[in-house]
């Protein structure tokens, strides 16, 4: 299911968004900030909903930066309703543009046409392997494989972050920390040998899933 982001400063609003997201089935996360948001951003999701106002900046300066690292839809909130704000939002690249206050009904119909709209990029492809985020699952030249929910999630982070070194604590916090719960970092490598062993040609040489000595891993295309 698709994994949508909040960025929100008002807590009672932000809390209620999470909560409703939630029960249709998303796995949603929040921030307060813009700060904050950013760095979850970077934990990888497939929408923003994005406040205008935050405490330390502005939806409308924080987009573009979202944009430039990943086109994911963003929709903005805000309580300033002016034709100027809608039409500066429309032009920095955002999906939609909500006043408040709006309807939940609305806005979650508006999610679920946007995700529809975006089905394409929620294949991805990197060499050999293709993962779609739609059905959750992962196929290696055109032929199914079966992964664990962990496996699915890992490789997911990893393509999603093609050709950049990932820490074993970045990994633990997107694949792991959600759930709050207390995981080995030994988790981690142990989990990478069971990717490799099903993605891989040769996993003890492995083309995609590299590791970078006393840092974490990096995926290559291959």
């Amino acid at each position: 299911m698709s994994r949508i982001l909040v960025i929100e400063d008002d807590i009672d609003l932000q809390e209620g968004l999470v909560f409703s997201l939630r029960t249709e089935g998303y796995q949603v996360m929040s921030a307060a900030t813009a700060k904050e948001g950013l760095k979850i951003f970077r934990q990888g999701c497939d929408m923003v909903l994005l406040d205008c106002n935050l405490p330390d900046g502005s939806g409308f300066d924080l987009c573009p930066v979202i944009k430039k690292e990943r086109d994911v839809p963003i929709i903005m909130l805000t309580a300033r309703d002016t034709e100027l704000d809608e039409v500066k939002a429309l032009e920095l690249g955002m999906d939609d543009f909500m006043s408040k206050p709006f309807s939940l009904a609305v806005l979650k119909a508006r999610i679920k046409k946007i995700l529809q709209k975006d089905i394409p990029k929620m294949q991805m492809v990197s060499g050999d392997i293709m993962v779609d985020k739609n059905s959750c699952k992962v196929y290696k030249n055109g032929a199914e494989i079966n992964c664990s929910k962990i496996e699915y999630q890992m490789l997911t982070f990893f393509i999603e972050n093609e050709g950049i070194v990932l820490s074993k604590e970045q990994i633990l916090d997107y694949v792991w920390d959600s759930q709050n719960n207390y995981v080995d970092e030994n988790a981690v490598p142990v989990n990478v040998l069971r990717l490799r062993a099903k993605i891989e040609d040769n996993p003890k040489n492995p083309k995609h899933l590299i590791n970078v000595y006393g840092i974490g891993y990096i995926w290559k295309k291959a």
